[in-house]
């Protein structure tokens, strides 16, 4: 009698639970594997080795561990996992995850300790040299623009709101669209040629964030995208594309590095705007301490 065939699923729990008896080098893989399951589907040996930080001999010794005779048919499972799955298993299946990690008595502090490995990894990918070039180029388009418009839904509202509060405090032609209550298209309606749009959009991509740009960039205006992968339908045909690493143990995906760099655009942009700009900043504080904005002891 054949063996059952087994699903992405079935390994990545068989992984999890010989995860103890495994070396250094094969842990180092495993994490990989049971982290990033989508890039092993994606990405070649070669690539997904750079990914993990081994050789892809090892990512061929794990997969021999779990059953397969070559890597290829290893990932092939993943590919077609990948292709077959169900809306919603995104996040129920890192939840799952999460909790067989912590349920791992030889695992102590490991959340934690992935958390702080991940979090440091995905900005050290930020702050690199090819970034600030980019940085500088999508400064200047900021700041020429006739109305620059912040643009994130769901969980990516929190980095769009962040860009369009902070920012507007200096340059008041930064504003958030916000498609409350049915008025995402009459905000949308506003964009021209001479705006620019920021849009914040990581996988699962969110179905308005994608309609939204197909609208800004029918009206012309330039777009400045911070997604994840330079496969995301934000990314093609936008002027300027920041991918980021948003890599998290938590069934979420990480938002540091999107506020980071959102952060970091205004700095570049305060640096190079006007005394108009120190000017409505001077403003905006006197305001808020002669209405009590702050509170003093």
């Amino acid at each position: 009698m054949n063996s059952p065939i087994p699903d992405a699923s079935s390994v990545l729990k068989e992984i999890s639970a010989k995860y103890s008896t495994l070396s250094t080098q094969l842990k180092k893989a495993a994490d990989y594997v049971l982290e990033q399951p989508v890039n092993v589907a994606l990405l070649s040996i070669r690539k997904s080795a750079v990914e993990a930080g081994v050789t892809p001999s090892t990512l061929t010794r794990l997969a021999k561990s779990a059953g397969f005779d070559r890597y290829d048919s290893f990932r092939q499972l993943f590919k077609e996992a990948v292709n077959a799955r169900q809306p919603g298993s995104y996040f129920s299946d890192r939840v799952q995850y999460l909790q067989e990690r912590a349920s791992n008595n030889n695992a102590d502090n490991q959340v934690f300790v992935e958390f702080a490995d991940s979090a440091f990894k995905n900005l050290e990918q930020l702050f690199q040299d090819d970034i600030h070039n980019k940085l500088q180029d999508a400064a200047h388009l900021v700041i020429d623009a006739r109305k620059v418009f912040a643009l994130g839904f769901r969980d990516t509202f929190t980095c769009a709101y962040h860009f369009s509060y902070v920012g507007n405090i200096a340059f008041p032609h930064i504003q958030l669209i916000r498609g409350y209550q049915g008025t995402l298209l009459s905000e949308l309606g506003e964009i021209c040629a001479d705006d620019v749009v920021v849009a914040f959009c990581f996988e699962p991509y969110t179905t308005e964030t994608v309609q939204a740009i197909r609208v800004a960039r029918d009206a012309g205006a330039k777009i400045i995208a911070i997604t994840d992968s330079l496969r995301s339908p934000i990314a093609l045909g936008s002027d300027i594309v920041f991918s980021l690493k948003n890599d998290t143990p938590h069934f979420f995906p990480s938002l540091t590095s999107s506020i980071t760099l959102a952060e970091a655009l205004l700095a570049e942009c305060v640096s190079i705007g006007s005394k108009e700009m120190v000017s409505n900043i001077n403003r905006f504080e006197e305001t808020l301490h002669r209405l009590g904005g702050y509170y003093e002891d």
